[in-house]
């Protein structure tokens, strides 16, 4: 890969990786009410869930930044984040600006997806542990 692209894969890569850390360590200081958020979607053990969320959050984000087995890492990410758009942006059972919100919050998370699933198929670029 030439200069730019290395350089291009590193920025795309921490860009991706910054929602889950920030997202993360937001929960840790947030854990009740990420709890209550995701026990009013009916979700079983949502203590357990924070816990797992935290975890694939921000150690998931924090390899994809430093590109330490960042393949696993971005896969790891996007599975977390296939059910969390369904259980968390479920436009289609809303109406008005609820429905609006979330059915870009979800598209966010599709693309999102799309990116994480990039970084698996073709890895974290020269600029990183991994370096690949």
């Amino acid at each position: 890969m030439n200069p730019g692209k290395n350089l291009a894969a590193f920025v795309g890569r921490v860009l991706l990786a910054l929602m889950f850390v920030i997202a993360g360590f937001g929960k840790i200081g947030g854990f009740e009410g990420t709890a209550g958020y995701i026990a009013s979607a009916g979700l079983p053990m949502p203590q357990l869930g924070v816990l797992i969320a935290i975890a694939v959050e921000l150690g998931g984000g924090l390899l994809l930044v430093v590109g330490w087995k960042a393949r696993w890492a971005a896969l790891a990410l996007a599975a977390f984040t296939v059910p969390a758009t369904f259980f968390f942006h479920n436009f289609w059972n809303m109406s008005g600006p609820a429905m609006q919100t979330n059915q870009l919050l979800f598209m966010k998370n599709i693309s999102v997806i799309g990116g994480l699933l990039m970084v698996w198929a073709f890895g974290p670029g020269r600029y990183s542990i991994d370096r690949e």
